[in-house]
């Protein structure tokens, strides 16, 4: 129960960064959070811990834990980054997927199309992070899908940010669609490519995930 405590509030925190409630060098004070979710500080002590494993804050001498700050430049090397990950768990899983693999996926890929249709954006975002972390254990490379988990967990609140963009949803689930038909028929290189043009953000879709963070800087 205590471990489910931990995570709930890890989750609540990620989701007020990810929402601008908690803006890039702002801190988190253990007493003011421990009030705010009505908790003891000790599991705000252990969330707080998981959040900086993760890269989303940074614990600092004499402040405390302050919101990490990612500016564009480094926020873009990211996602290539993460492309480039994902990529290499497609390759993989066009060659390695069970049979359970695929029901997995295609249960996840259904469930992205409920909350597509539904226009929720917070369902989508949970249901799209089950769609992408059924494909890296689909790669069958531990140390890969543990590499891309622990980079796809460092970019939640601009995956977030993302699926809010217009239109985003209905782009993402189709695109979701063309990532399952590749891995289903085995084409290696067809599902990396596919993969990876969908995860990478460039042109338009990066200028509108930054104007999102600077609208959340400038409201919040």
């Amino acid at each position: 129960m205590a471990a489910n405590a931990t995570e709930r509030l890890k989750d609540q925190i990620e989701n007020e960064i990810a929402a601008g409630r908690l803006l890039p060098g702002d801190r988190l004070d253990e007493v003011s959070l421990a009030a705010r979710y009505g908790v003891s500080r000790t599991p705000i002590r252990e969330a707080l811990h998981s959040l900086a494993a993760s890269g989303l804050i940074e614990v600092r001498p004499h402040r405390g834990a302050i919101v990490v700050d990612i500016g564009p430049d480094h926020l873009l090397e990211m996602f290539e980054l993460m492309a480039e990950l994902e990529a290499m768990c497609a390759r993989h899983a066009a060659r390695r997927m069970t049979e359970a693999d695929h029901r997995e996926l295609a249960a996840a890929h259904e469930a992205c199309g409920r909350a597509q249709q539904a226009g929720d954006c917070d369902r989508y975002y949970y249901e799209n992070a089950r769609f992408h972390i059924a494909i890296y254990n689909s790669s069958h490379n531990s140390f890969l899908a543990e590499q891309a988990r622990a980079l796809h967990r460092r970019l939640q609140p601009y995956r977030r940010l993302q699926v809010r963009v217009r239109n985003r949803l209905s782009v993402s689930y189709r695109e979701h669609g063309e990532v399952l038909e590749a891995l289903v028929a085995g084409n290696s290189e067809l599902a990396a490519d596919r993969l990876r043009a969908h995860v990478l953000v460039q042109g338009e879709r990066f200028t509108d995930l930054v104007a999102s963070i600077r609208n959340l800087r400038r409201t919040g």
